[in-house]
């Protein structure tokens, strides 16, 4: 590199009050906070930030949280995965209404992330909340109006438990490539024709992309599922360097 080259430094990250304008409710416990952030610089799908909040004794509390909006987006959502026993997603998933405030900063991460840039196939699987990062990719490729093939093995508890069911189900019917795997784990709906167990091996084989179309693979949700899928996704042949995790932790937030 020439000696007159500079290089960027790394842009430092602040925190930014966001105020929350709508709370959509996904499932019982899972909630949507759509905010405007004065300042953002704009994030890649899959990226996270870290949320603070202030009590009024001055005690802090932190966690980590998915991006879920598309970077076209005109707000940045956020959704949370209510934890009983956590001291942010709570609040967050329970207490906060149009008008509140809090501090967040981001975007942060850079190794899990796909743009439509990278082309295809895009293969996701996630279980419970870990659709999140995952919804952010979804909802880019559909702003893009672009038809990379992509396919998502996605594994709830319930019916009842599948977030951004609705919207998912309005994706598919584009028709543009993108094919959707549903799995329940512990019950079914009368009449429900999708999976009624873990995300197994057959499943990763026959819902997935075969090892020679190259895809690029994120896979997001509990640590078990994440190491199960990415090994058996490299015994059925496909490249490590493909393949992208990210664990979800007890408080809810990224791993």
């Amino acid at each position: 590199m020439p000696a007159t080259e500079a290089v960027a430094a790394p842009r430092r990250l602040e925190w930014l009050t966001a105020t929350v304008t709508d709370v959509i409710v996904e499932t019982p416990r899972v909630k949507s906070l759509v905010q405007d952030v004065p300042r953002w610089p704009g994030h890649r799908p899959g990226q996270h930030v870290d949320v603070r909040l202030t009590g009024e004794d001055g005690y802090q509390a932190q966690r980590s949280y998915s991006i879920a909006s598309a970077p076209e987006a005109a707000h940045l959502t956020l959704t949370v995965e209510r934890i009983e026993e956590g001291e942010v997603s709570p609040y967050l998933a329970g207490e906060v209404r149009p008008g509140d405030q809090f501090e967040l900063r981001g975007p942060i991460g850079g190794y899990f992330v796909w743009t439509v840039a990278a082309q295809g196939p895009l293969f996701l699987i996630a279980g419970g909340s870990g659709i999140v990062p995952l919804m952010a990719m979804l909802r880019h490729r559909a702003a893009a109006s672009v038809a990379v093939p992509a396919r998502l093995i996605y594994s709830s508890r319930t019916f009842g438990d599948i977030i951004y069911r609705d919207e998912l189900d309005r994706l598919m019917a584009r028709r543009d490539g993108l094919e959707i795997v549903h799995t329940l784990t512990r019950s079914q709906p009368a009449g429900w024709s999708g999976g009624m167990r873990r995300i197994d091996r057959e499943m990763v084989a026959s819902a997935g992309f075969p090892s020679s179309q190259r895809p690029r693979t994120f896979i997001c949700g509990p640590t078990q599922l994440v190491e199960y899928a990415a090994s058996t996704l490299q015994e059925l042949g496909h490249e490590a360097s493909l393949i992208k995790t990210e664990r979800f932790g007890p408080t809810g937030g990224v791993g």
